[in-house]
């Protein structure tokens, strides 16, 4: 039988952590152990980009906003500003919720960009990898989409990106056609996905008179979904007290009847009747945010009522990231 070569590491360059590449999870470790980079450097490197970031949107200008456009806004668009302005040739960077063929990204023939927030993102930072989308969407060929990949670990969020002082003003559409400069004359695969996106949109309006506050129709009833910037615990309390004094409700007919957690944040949900349109809760819920303001800044115990109320609240949340 021939004999074993002797396996040797005599004269191999030495690598430290920082300075071992990213290769694919199945080819051998740059460092040179001989094993296969996702069962070496390759975990370390994991797990760096998968950790979950509860809060991707704190210290984004409408971080309320994001969150809404995210999970709860069919169809919105908002100007982004970046904090060192827009490189040549960019006449614009666009958020939008969702983009034709649910690209990450897409530059268009003007040159300018559009971004994608409702899309599959491959690590637990939602914000880094908007981050690095929009990086390479910057640099793309006009006319070209950006397809997604597994963003640096090291790399910029959207807030190293975007001006901190900049406003973010979401402009609710009925349907997608912002996709398209004319969408009379778009290739077959994009009006195909045009027609769908639309055929699925859910009618949302954004109320003016009070902060992230958005209300839908269904078949059935409609719905106001608010998403508030308070602590957890301490915006369930306040909206216990409220709710076990039967002063909860945006009018006849409504009801709180939830919330959802959505990116750190809570959104509290109210049922309307089918005839309440956005016009109609925009007085009352200008009336609730006074109340909830009150209820607040109260530093009292819990009754037992309001105990009862908070645990039917908590017991109706549902969790959507």
């Amino acid at each position: 039988m021939a004999k074993k070569r002797p396996q040797t590491k005599a004269g191999r360059p030495q690598l430290t952590d920082g300075e071992i590449p990213v290769v694919g999870a199945r080819e051998p470790c740059p460092c040179g152990s001989g094993r296969r980079y996702k069962a070496c450097h390759g975990r370390a490197a994991a797990h760096a980009v998968t950790e979950l970031v509860q809060r991707p949107f704190e210290g984004l200008p409408g971080e309320c906003d994001w969150v809404a456009l995210r999970e709860l806004v069919p169809a919105a668009t908002v100007e982004l500003t970046l904090k060192d302005g827009l490189p040549e040739g960019v006449p614009s960077v666009t958020l939008a919720t969702v983009l034709p063929m649910a690209w990450p990204a897409l530059r268009r023939d003007d040159g300018s960009v559009l971004l994608g927030l409702q899309n599959d993102t491959p690590s637990g930072d939602i914000s880094r990898d908007l981050a690095d989308t929009l990086q390479r969407a910057l640099e793309a060929q006009p006319g070209t989409p950006v397809q997604a990949r597994r963003a640096p670990a090291d790399g910029p969020r959207m807030q190293d990106l975007l001006d901190a002082e900049g406003v973010f003003e979401p402009v609710v559409h009925d349907g997608f056609e912002f996709w398209v400069p004319d969408p009379e004359n778009v290739a077959p695969d994009v009006a195909a996905s045009l027609e769908r996106a639309n055929a699925a949109a859910i009618p949302t309006v954004k109320l003016t008179g009070v902060d992230s506050a958005y209300w839908c129709e269904t078949p059935d009833k409609n719905h106001l979904r608010w998403v508030m910037p308070h602590p957890e615990e301490r915006l369930l309390d306040a909206l216990a007290r409220l709710h076990a004094a039967g002063r909860s409700s945006l009018g006849e007919g409504t009801r709180l009847v939830g919330s959802f957690r959505a990116h750190g944040l809570t959104v509290p949900v109210w049922d309307l009747p089918s005839g309440v349109s956005a016009d109609d809760v925009e007085k009352p819920a200008a009336e609730f945010a006074e109340r909830l303001a009150a209820a607040l800044a109260s530093e009292a115990p819990l009754t037992p009522e309001e105990r009862r109320a908070r645990g039917g609240l908590t017991n109706r949340q549902v969790t959507l990231s």
